[in-house]
């Protein structure tokens, strides 16, 4: 499941749902809220997958922490900062933003 992003750095371009944690916010509580704001989905069963450094984003580093989930509910529709949200198979994928995206999805074919 991948979103357009609506906004810069690489509008246009699909990545994974995500955000920033707020202070205070477990981290995998985040990605629940990121990928219902984002998506319409709410998520369950997060895993942890993989962390990951950045400096990709032009406002500084970012610590990338990425789960693994499963759909329990919800309309899949853009959201928040998503243009489009959609499922790709991995051998069909539209443009995407990010090298960190690169590299997780094909880390975990």
């Amino acid at each position: 499941m991948l979103v357009q992003r609506l906004y810069d750095p690489q509008k246009g371009y699909w990545t994974l749902p995500s955000g920033f944690v707020d202070a205070g916010e477990d981290p995998k509580l985040a990605a629940k809220r990121e990928c219902l704001e984002e998506t319409g989905l709410v998520v369950t069963n997060l895993k942890l997958l993989d962390v990951l450094f950045s400096l990709e984003h032009p406002r500084g580093a970012s610590i990338l922490i990425i789960y693994q989930g499963e759909v329990q509910a919800g309309e899949l529709k853009p959201g928040d900062d998503a243009n489009q949200a959609a499922f790709h198979q991995l051998d069909n994928l539209p443009p995407l933003a990010f090298a960190s995206t690169k590299q997780i999805l094909f880390s975990y074919e």
